[in-house]
This record gives C-alpha cells, structure tokens and sequence, in this order.
C-alpha cells in the first residue's frame, strides 16, 4: 500500500511533466544550462527577454556562437523592451539600479549588431501596448526546451524564478509561454539595421 504513494509523490504527472528543473533564482541556473541549450538548437533561438542583457555575459563567446548558429541555419530572433518607451523608464524607477533597463538593452543591440546581416537574424522591440506585459516575463526559447523567468514586483531578472520547460504535449505549460511570447512577437515593432551598432 505505501509502495504506490511513494511511487506517485516521487513521479510527475499532469502538467508538471513538462518541467525539468526550477530555480528560485534565474541566477542559480547554471550557465551551462543555458550554453548547451543554445549548442543543442538546430529550428530556432528565441529570446523574448526584456534586456537579454545577461546573456553577453554568462556566455563566453556568445556572439560566434550565434553567428555559428545562424551559419547552420538556425533561426534567431530577440525581442527588446524599446529603451525609449514608457514602460522602460518607469522599470528603470522601479528597480532604481545603477545599470538601468535602457543601456542594458542598447548593450545588447550593440553585440547584435557585432553579428552582422543574416536572413535567420530578426529583432524586434515588442509594442508599446504589450510592453508591460513583456517585462513581467521573460520566455527564452530552444526547439523545444524553454528557460521561463516571471519577474516579481521590484526584482531584477536574475533575482527572480526561473523555469526549465520541455515540450511533452500540445497545449502544455510549454506551449502556454511559447504562445505568450509568439503573441508578442507577432505584435512587435521591427528595430531596423539603422538602431543596430555594428562594428
């Protein structure tokens, strides 16, 4: 009779299958975790967050290893708070830091510019009407795993959960950010060559 519950309380059933791992901390996730996610892909690098900030400095080497990524035809989009926008500078109150929410997202338009013209290279600013919604989540996405951070009220992304996704089924938890962040997407605003610095 015990045999069974152990058993139940130990494997994950319903919609929890579809989580891998969960952080209390996006800065706990070990940045290997996020490299070989990005090796792993072959379809598609998303990464809908805010700033994407971090990702130029957990990543050695990030930016070949994009350019490496879109050589093999690997798509790859990032979607950005606009630095100028409204919600952008009521964040930059909020978590009142010394590196505001507008120059980490210029720090990153700065090393996407660093990659060069690819066709698989898409960048967008989500819209002014979204944009409350995308900086309270971030969805970075590889094929089918998805790394999740739901930002929590005066908290900077690395101070905020994080979790690990595998798509398992249709319509999962998976699917549920994946959809969220696609919506944004499809609503974004194209940042254009000219806001890109290219060196």
């Amino acid at each position: 009779m015990l045999w069974p519950r152990a058993v139940k309380s130990r494997i994950k059933t319903g919609g929890d299958q579809e989580i891998v791992r969960s952080y209390p901390y996006r800065s706990a996730c070990p940045s290997t975790v996020w490299g070989e996610l990005t090796a792993n892909a072959a379809e598609e690098l998303f990464f809908a967050g805010y700033t994407n900030y971090f990702l130029w400095l957990d990543q050695p080497q990030f930016v070949a290893t994009l350019r490496w990524k879109l050589d093999s035809g690997c798509r790859v989009r990032f979607l950005l708070g606009d630095p100028d926008g409204d919600v952008t500078r009521h964040r930059e109150q909020v978590e009142d830091v010394a590196l505001s929410v507008s120059t980490r997202i210029r720090i990153t338009l700065e090393h996407i510019g660093k990659l060069g013209s690819h066709e698989g290279l898409e960048v967008r600013y989500s819209a002014d009407e979204d944009a409350v919604n995308h900086v309270s989540l971030s969805v970075f996405r590889f094929d089918g795993d998805a790394l999740v951070t739901p930002h929590l009220a005066r908290l900077v992304g690395h101070d905020s959960p994080l979790l690990h996704l595998r798509k398992l089924s249709t319509g999962g938890l998976f699917d549920r950010f994946a959809d969220h962040a696609e919506e944004l997407w499809s609503r974004g605003v194209d940042v254009g060559e000219t806001v890109l610095v290219r060196n």
